[in-house]
This record gives structure tokens, sequence and C-alpha cells, in this order.
């Protein structure tokens, strides 16, 4: 059978008057799916490595800073960004977690971006060979680790780490009997199951982007065996981006495998 590429464009100026809802929206302003938050001597060339690779390989736009040098007094204004323009927060604790004065105020960052609003970032933490029990009353190696900080931070890393051990997360050793590797697969469907819905709920508030993602859906085709390629044109910031977003989002379940670029080019 000979594969026909097929060119078609929608024109998203048409959705121009809905740019200023799409503008002051959560998705649109997100510029990461998931921001990874772990001590990097615990789980950086393993289990992060692990879950990192899963997460960009289905097309979750993930952050996870390979370049920081947790010997500073503070975090960069970068990585605030970064924690402030992701839609999810995975925090990884493990049992040198609270060890780095770098990781407790990345804690507390991602806290205060999860509690600005009910559509604000949504946390995930993480238990990696540690108890919920450790994190939320600062027992064991993990509550000894923190004893050693001397700071007037002391008390608000306290609370965020009460806060978000008291949150739904996903523990190692009562999630597929301890094995890695269905334990990242566990927390990508956690993951990928929040995300979808999010999106979708989203997607609702988006004026006029229903029309639009019905005409891209058309447009690609589904039924058909030809294999197509749909362009997006219009004015930079009437969310052109988004729509690619929620149409990948919708149809991606459909694909064995599947991968969002954004920003290519």
């Amino acid at each position: 059978m000979v594969e026909i590429e097929e060119v078609s464009k929608v024109d998203a100026a048409a959705s121009s008057s809905s740019s200023s809802s799409a503008e002051d929206h959560h998705i649109h302003r997100c510029k990461y799916d998931v921001f990874l938050s772990f001590r990097g001597e615990d789980t950086r060339k393993t289990f992060v490595d692990h879950l990192y690779s899963a997460l960009v390989r289905s097309g979750i736009y993930t952050f996870k800073d390979d370049e920081r040098l947790e010997t500073g007094e503070s975090i960069s204004p970068a990585l605030l960004k970064a924690i402030k323009e992701s839609s999810f927060a995975v925090v990884v604790f493990s049992k040198n977690y609270t060890s780095s004065r770098w990781c407790l105020d990345e804690l507390v960052k991602i806290m205060e971006c999860s509690s600005k609003s009910p559509k604000g970032q949504t946390v995930i933490p993480i238990f990696y060979d540690i108890k919920p029990l450790d994190v939320r009353k600062h027992e064991g190696h993990f509550g000894e680790m923190f004893r050693r900080h001397d700071s007037d931070k002391v008390q608000i890393w306290r609370k965020a780490l009460t806060d978000a051990a008291n949150l739904s997360g996903l523990e190692l050793d009562k999630t597929a009997d301890g094995h890695e590797s269905k334990f990242v697969d566990r927390i990508f469907q956690e993951i990928w199951s929040k995300l979808s819905s999010k999106i979708k709920v989203e997607d609702e508030g988006l004026v006029g982007m229903k029309s639009h993602v019905n005409k891209v859906t058309l447009l690609l085709g589904k039924e058909s065996d030809v294999v197509r390629t749909v362009g997006i044109w219009g004015l930079s910031g009437i969310g052109k981006s988004t729509l690619a977003r929620v149409v990948y989002c919708q149809i991606k379940d459909q694909f064995e495998v599947a991968c969002f670029l954004d920003e290519v080019g």
C-alpha cells in the first residue's frame, strides 16, 4: 500500500476572540507538565532517571534539573520559575531528601504553588524506600537529617514536609511488591490519568476551543489509512499550541506509541 501525505491547514486566527481567556488559563501558561523534585545523590541515576525517561517517552513534558549544584544557599530564579510553570510536581522523598536545603526550599515553593487555587499545581508525593510517617513526623534517618539544620527556615520546611506527606501519594514498598519498574509504570499511569483529566476539564473553560478541536480531529481522518500532516497557523499567542496539545491528549490512547514535541524549530 502506498502511503500518501496530505497536508491541511487550519486558520487558528478565528479563535483570536478567545485569546485573552486562553492566556489567563492554567493549561496555556504551564510550560511543563511535570516538575521532578528529588535528592540527586539518592535517585538521580537510578529511580528518577527511569521515571523521567518513561514520562518523556510518552510525550509528558518533564523538567528534571541535571545541572544544578545543591551546595548553594538558595535555589536559582530559573528553577523557581520552572516550578511555577509546571502543572504537576512529583516530589520523590528519599532517605537523604531533607539533608539538602535546596530540596527543602524547592518543596516550600511547590506547596506554595499548589495552595494558590483549586486549579493550581497538583502535587504527587512519592515515598522511595521511606515511609510517609517518617516524612510527616520527621522520624528515622529522614528526621535525623532534617534536625541537623540550623536555620530560621526550619518551621517553614517542617510545615511543607507535613503538608506534602498528608497528600495522597505512592509508596514503593506497598506498590508492585517493591519492584521499581512496576512502580515507575504505576506512577506514570497516575500522572497520565490526572493530566488527561485536567486538560479535559480546562479545555471546557477555553472559549471556542471545542469547535477547533473537532475541526482538527476531522482533518486527521482517524478512520483512514492515509498518513496526514495538519498545520495550525495564526498569530502568536492565540492558542495554537494549546489546541495541538488538547487534540493530542484526546487521541493519544488510540496509538501504541505517541509523543508531543513542543516549541520545535
